[in-house]
Formats: structure tokens, C-alpha cells, sequence
């Protein structure tokens, strides 16, 4: 199994790249929210990946964060009627953070604006992976679990400002882009009026 590539850029677009790495380019499949966080042609990134064999085919599939990657494999590895196209789509529309949020709050309305999923997909994404999203110990969006009390509370300060942006008229995606991209630049424990002035500013 391939986990991770480093290699030079020398195609890029929003679903695809191919990394050359010793003469050999490696063409991986990728969510929007990888391809946001390639870098420009001629220049190294890395790349964990997912490889998916058939009879008559290889393909690879691409993230910027093994945290990402290892959230493709749930989706695609767990619950019925996802595949690596639809995981694909799921992770171009949200992000890892959103989506986990999103699951372990049931927030069946908000997954199933994802491209290839309906309500039922949805409400099976909750069943499948609602125990699963947070076993490694990450609390939602931020930071780890409390010690003490050892749960993880279904909403954060990340998804709450994304709910603000997106009654505020932005759509999911565009929402989840801004505050993702705010969070980079702000605490861990950013409050939420921070991640929206931040996102809007």
C-alpha cells in the first residue's frame, strides 16, 4: 500500500495532480480542499494516500493531512453506497472538521447537501461513523478531549461560525472555506465572533 508520495508538482487542478518522484509522475486523485494547499509547479509536496486496486486499474487518491486521508478510508471503507468518486466529493464540499462536527451531531440536513448524498446516505453516515469520528481522542474541530469528562460535545466554535456565515446566505462549502482558512490564522480556542470577523474581514 502507498501512504504517502513526496514529489515535485508538475500537473495541478482542482480534482487531480501528478507529482513526479524519481522520473516517475504519479497522477492522484484529490478533494478541492487538497488542491487548495498545493503548491505551484516545480515546487516539492507530499501528498498521504489511498490506493484503490481493481482488475484493470490503480488509482490513488491524495491529501494534504493524514488526518484527511484516514477520513476518506471511513467513508469509503464503512459505510455502504460511498465510494472513492462520492468520498471525493464529500471532502471537496467540507471539510474534515465540519464533517466530523457535523456527524457527531446528527446534523443530517447539512451532510446531505454533499454531492452524491441523499437524506438516507446521510442518516447512514451518522449510524456508521458517529462512534467512529472522534476515537482518536480530538474533540470536535479543536483541541483534545476533556480528561475529565472524557466526552466529545457535538458543536464547537468552528461549526458554530460556519452556521453564522451560512445564515448570513453562504453556502456550506463556501462557509466551511472561509472559517477554515480564518482558523489558520487564529488560536485553537478562537471564539467564534473571532473566526467570522476573521473570515469576513
Amino acid at each position: 500500500m502507498i501512504a504517502r508520495i513526496q514529489g515535485t508538482v508538475i500537473e495541478s487542478a482542482p480534482l487531480r495532480c501528478v507529482l513526479d518522484l524519481n522520473g516517475i509522475g504519479y497522477e492522484i486523485h484529490i478533494p478541492v480542499t487538497t488542491a487548495e494547499k498545493i503548491p505551484p509547479h516545480g515546487e516539492s509536496a507530499t501528498l498521504f494516500t489511498h490506493a484503490v486496486y481493481r482488475e484493470d486499474s490503480a488509482t490513488l487518491y491524495g491529501f494534504a493531512a493524514s488526518e484527511d486521508r484516514d477520513f476518506f478510508r471511513l467513508l469509503v471503507e464503512r459505510v455502504s453506497g460511498i465510494g472513492p468518486k462520492i468520498g471525493i466529493g464529500i471532502l471537496s464540499r467540507m471539510s474534515v472538521e465540519l464533517l466530523r462536527n457535523a456527524i457527531a451531531a446528527s446534523d443530517i440536513a447539512l451532510l446531505a447537501k454533499c454531492p452524491g448524498i441523499g437524506r438516507k446516505t446521510a442518516e447512514r453516515l451518522v449510524i456508521e461513523l458517529k462512534d467512529k469520528v472522534f476515537a482518536d481522542g480530538m474533540s470536535p474541530a479543536f483541541g483534545k478531549t476533556d480528561p475529565a469528562t472524557n466526552t466529545n460535545p457535538p458543536t464547537s466554535n468552528y461549526q458554530d461560525a460556519v452556521a453564522s456565515l451560512m445564515t448570513l446566505g453562504y453556502k456550506p462549502a463556501e462557509a466551511d472555506k472561509l472559517i477554515r482558512k480564518a482558523s489558520t490564522q487564529l488560536p485553537a480556542e478562537a471564539s467564534v465572533e473571532a473566526l467570522i470577523r476573521t473570515a469576513l474581514g
